[in-house]
């Protein structure tokens, strides 16, 4: 007996409001430059700069208890994570501690770093500083360019591939999509100030993808039927489209979400905010592809006939249809 989270059968109008979700959409995108711009985002160290300590004790990595003893001198944001490597014995744990520039400054000051070193020594009298590394404001600077042209990067290709896979419209119906999501998840880690670090720029670009995967399931459903039904209104076939991968999107969005749940909630505080991202971009992707893709599509209007060449009236013409 199989489980079955949605009708083999549905028949949702998904798109009978779609001036009313659009215009939600485009609010909320407003809303997030708006608190963007006013509030800033709660950088992280890779792009506040700050100092790296790495360390190595005979006992197991406590990050929690490292934590809470670097936490009581108010150095600012702190990361901590336990180094994993294959080679290492038991009697080898190392952690890499990162904390954030102090003042301007561009390296902690050696008084400060031995207030942190007497501390952490005092949860573990093992515990050796192997290395000391700070990262400056030019570093950290490079890393927010870097940053910037991967996400741009990454739009960019959705873009050329969804053209030669589709039509110009489709392609921009995915890429407002996509810059849909982004600037909602950035939105929100302005508002909520979670620290904004390397780790959520991975979570933003994955966030790309499993919302371009969603979005061309839907599109190819669109196509087939806009070939197949050629007389029908376009909003009835895009209808027609999405209940026919609603099964399919309900299930793909339900068990990434269980085992991102999963993660947030026995992960840990160092990949908190990445799965955080990861599940907040779920949401909205799953939204996008419907609400914001189809839209486009449908107000840029689509070729019915995908045996006729590009010069023909039937591919430049726009859908008609509320």
């Amino acid at each position: 007996m199989r489980l079955k989270l949605v009708p083999e059968q549905t028949s949702v109008n998904f798109l009978g409001s779609w001036r009313y979700t659009f215009s939600i959409s485009m609010l909320l995108m407003v809303l997030s430059a708006i608190a963007f711009f006013s509030i800033g985002l709660n950088f992280g160290i890779d792009f506040r700069g700050g100092t790296s300590i790495r360390t190595e004790a005979r006992q197991p990595v406590d990050v929690a208890a490292y934590r809470s003893a670097i936490g009581t001198l108010s150095v600012g944001d702190i990361a901590i994570s336990e180094v994993f490597d294959p080679t290492y014995g038991p009697e080898r744990n190392v952690a890499m501690i990162r904390i954030q520039a102090q003042d301007g400054d561009e390296a902690m000051t050696p008084e400060i770093l031995a207030q942190v070193e007497l501390a952490l020594q005092e949860v573990d009298a093992t515990l050796q500083f192997t290395s000391v590394e700070s990262v400056g404001p030019k570093v950290s600077g490079e890393l927010v360019q870097s940053a910037i042209l991967a996400v741009v990067a990454a739009l960019a290709a959705v873009l050329f591939y969804i053209w030669l896979r589709f039509e110009w419209q489709f392609a921009l119906g995915a890429v407002a999509a996509l810059v849909h999501d982004i600037v909602l998840t950035i939105g929100l880690f302005s508002v909520l100030q979670i620290r904004f670090d390397l780790a959520i720029i991975a979570a933003l670009l994955t966030i790309v993808g499993y919302s371009l995967n969603d979005t061309v399931v839907v599109f190819d459903r669109i196509r087939e039927n806009l070939i197949k039904y050629k007389k029908r209104d376009i909003l009835d076939v895009m209808n027609l489209s999405l209940n026919e991968t609603l099964s399919r999107t309900v299930i793909t969005s339900l068990t990434t979400l269980l085992a991102l749940g999963s993660l947030f909630v026995l992960g840990g505080d160092v990949i908190r905010g990445f799965v955080f991202a990861m599940i907040w971009g779920v949401v909205v992707g799953t939204w996008s592809s419907v609400f914001v893709a189809a839209v486009v599509v449908k107000w840029l209007g689509v070729k019915r006939d995908w045996s006729k060449n590009d010069s023909d009236k039937g591919g430049t013409q726009f859908a008609t249809g509320d």
